[in-house]
């Protein structure tokens, strides 16, 4: 299994990294979690984005999602697709709105919007705590905690397991996803000041660590650091509570996961 970092920006794209994006591969199939702001761009540095065989979203917040409308202009308009997109729409696992929501980004008006549901070149599937097969992935899903609905995921391939928080505080659900996972791709979004932030939003790097560690991960990346916080300091502290490899995502980075 293959991770590459696509963005790793938390919030918002930074001067140097689009917002959350992650594709993971495994016997040639490439699944897509996530498309923030500027994801579609950085994607093509790395392949066809029509190659692409799903797409996973971790919750509806912009800068997971925003670039699902540049996507849609993508499998609608191009002149030379390389397959009918219309025949071979592109599954979509994504929270229970996705469809609606997702077609109000797109539609300039409310009259287009009475008229489209993106469902010409997508196929959406709700997502629903549980485990569902996609291609060669088994993938693991759990409602995590964050002010809307939000999940994250464990991907398993060829006897290897990636885990993914999405955007979650600390909660239980996390720590099934990550048990004894290859590689744990976790947030870590602000320095661990427990009384300066709200409950159930987003991890710190101290946090991250701490979930690396009492789920007993091999290898722990830190993403979705916002470009106002400081990515060595989520390092840093993350490092304290796990005594196990941390990484710091950046756009372009590859893992073999395992």
């Amino acid at each position: 299994m293959l991770l590459t970092v696509l963005g790793c920006s938390g919030s918002l794209p930074s001067a140097d990294s689009p917002a959350s994006g992650y594709l993971v591969e495994a016997d040639g199939f490439r699944l897509l979690l996530d498309l923030g702001n500027g994801v579609l761009g950085a994607l093509q540095r790395h392949g066809d984005p029509f190659g692409l065989d799903a797409l996973v979203l971790s919750h509806l917040h912009p800068d997971h999602c925003a670039d699902f409308s540049a996507l849609t202009v993508l499998r609608r308009y191009h002149p030379d697709p390389p397959y009918d997109t219309r025949a071979r729409r592109l599954p979509v696992y994504a929270p229970s709105e996705a469809a609606t929501r997702l077609a109000a980004a797109y539609a300039p008006s409310e009259a287009e919007r009475g008229e489209t549901d993106l469902s010409d070149v997508y196929e959406f599937h709700r997502l629903t705590p549980g485990t569902v097969h996609i291609g060669p992935f088994e993938l693991t899903v759990e409602q995590v905690a964050h002010p809307c609905e939000a999940f994250g995921f464990r991907l398993t391939a060829d006897g290897r397991t990636l885990a993914y928080t999405g955007d979650s505080g600390p909660c239980e659900a996390l720590r099934k996803l990550a048990e004894s996972a290859d590689l744990l791709l976790a947030e870590a979004c602000w320095p661990h000041e427990p009384e300066a932030h709200p409950p159930d939003l987003h991890l710190s790097g101290l946090e991250a660590g701490q979930l690396a560690a009492v789920a007993g991960v091999r290898r722990l990346v830190v993403t979705h650091v916002p470009p106002w916080a400081d990515r060595q300091q989520m390092a840093t502290e993350a490092r304290s509570a796990f005594p196990g490899e941390v990484d710091l995502a950046f756009p372009g980075a590859t893992y073999q996961v395992g």
